[in-house]
């Protein structure tokens, strides 16, 4: 995955999902960006911070 944070200069609008991938023996969570090519990250379903613990 790219480290690159140069914000894309176009006029797209962004179209994020998140989704549970369970298709390996250890589960992740998974948010990307649909509009681009490689924008998305996963984590352990496990390591996955709960939103009303982080707010």
């Amino acid at each position: 995955m790219t480290q690159d944070h140069t914000p894309v200069g176009d006029a797209t609008t962004p179209e994020v999902m998140a989704a549970v991938d369970d298709a390996d023996s250890r589960p992740s969570y998974v948010i990307a960006d649909i509009s681009r090519d490689g924008a998305w990250l996963s984590v352990r379903e496990t390591d996955a911070v709960i939103l009303s613990e982080w707010c």
